[in-house]
């Protein structure tokens, strides 16, 4: 039997943290040794957390996010703290020999130009960037084995991925014409109190926000996405806001190229995923329900072609908090330790 893992969670207050110790409590081999936070320093998990009173993590006491102490109980540190934040750390951590996998948008951005216009910070670290690899599982598997630092994908940006590799990948679709609208449950805003996020706003509601090339998940998916269509592209991404705790459902639409039928673009997609056991290629007809994915690592993609327009339009279904942000964190970990994928993350959809 393969030794335990001590981890650590630095910062442990937001949905992302919270969402960590949800999964950590089954994981075979990874064992929660520290939790941070610099306001809640002091606190048990359970003062903050009650549902996890008199469970497994309940009792345990969060310390101020120290790199020293991080160091000394543990070997591998997830970082779920504000963009910003978490480069500093990151970099402490790793000249200290852990293995990092960063929730924050700090190591994505290959650029660090692009990532200073973007997110309107400096970064501090950039000799990192080029050692951090990008954390989707199913695109960069070996990569993620070999790596101390991981940057975990954005929620959005992994729907969007997903649905598009195959077909750009394959040169099956028009990359200059893609189109992304994109909604997602009011986690995906993070824990932080703010006037838009308060339940009269957000219930009963539907809205769009940061149109017209706005969001800060645009350099990420057009990054990825140019590297598989193999030249560089712009795309037209639109998110929404639903009136859901937590899901994403992002369609997308894309010109095909001359010549290419439905039936080929199905088989590219059953050929790339074949052996990924979380991407899930619906029967023709169905389309993905974020209802269907809740609480997994699933990712359900719906395939339909407008005849009319000879548009493809393809439909992803994930879970924003799992899938998007602490799931792909687990399974990052879980490659970086030398261990399966899916350990700790086999897990069926919240339904209803």
């Amino acid at each position: 039997m393969k030794q335990t893992i001590q981890v650590a969670i630095v910062g442990v207050t937001g949905y992302t943290g919270m969402e960590l110790i949800r999964l950590l409590d089954n994981h075979p081999l990874f064992e929660l040794r520290v939790v941070t936070s610099r306001r809640e320093a002091g606190k048990r998990l359970q003062d903050i957390y009650p549902h996890l009173s008199g469970l497994k993590f309940g009792e345990m006491t969060i310390d101020p996010p120290d790199p020293k102490h991080i160091a000394e109980k543990c070997s591998l540190a997830f970082l779920a703290v504000p963009h910003g934040t978490a480069m500093d750390m990151a970099a402490a951590l790793y000249q200290k020999g852990l293995k990092v996998v960063d929730l924050s948008a700090d190591f994505r951005i290959r650029s660090r130009e692009t990532y200073e216009k973007w997110y309107a910070l400096d970064h501090s670290c950039p000799h990192l960037l080029g050692e951090a690899v990008y954390g989707l599982v199913e695109l960069y598997q070996e990569e993620i084995r070999q790596a101390k630092l991981v940057a975990n994908p954005g929620c959005y940006p992994s729907s969007i991925i997903l649905g598009l590799y195959p077909a750009l990948a394959r040169d099956l679709i028009d990359a200059e014409s893609l189109v992304i609208d994109s909604k997602s449950g009011a986690t995906g805003a993070g824990r932080g109190a703010r006037e838009e996020k308060l339940f009269c706003e957000v219930q009963d509601n539907f809205r769009a926000y940061a149109l017209g090339g706005a969001h800060r998940h645009t350099p990420e998916v057009e990054q990825e996405l140019s590297r598989y269509a193999g030249r560089e592209i712009t795309v037209s991404f639109n998110p929404h806001l639903l009136p859901v705790n937590r899901g994403i459902l992002s369609t997308m639409y894309a010109g095909l190229k001359p010549g290419v039928s439905l039936q080929q673009i199905r088989q590219a997609y059953t050929d790339s995923y074949r052996h990924q056991e979380w991407v899930r290629i619906l029967d023709p007809g169905v389309l993905p329900q974020i209802k269907n994915v809740r609480g997994t690592m699933l990712c359900d993609l719906g395939l339909v072609l407008d005849e009319r327009t000879r548009r493809l339009i393809v439909v992803s279904a994930i879970d924003n908090l799992c899938r998007g942000a602490s799931g792909q964190a687990l399974a990052n970990a879980n490659l970086m330790s030398g261990l399966e994928v899916s350990a700790g993350l086999n897990l069926a959809p919240l339904v209803p």
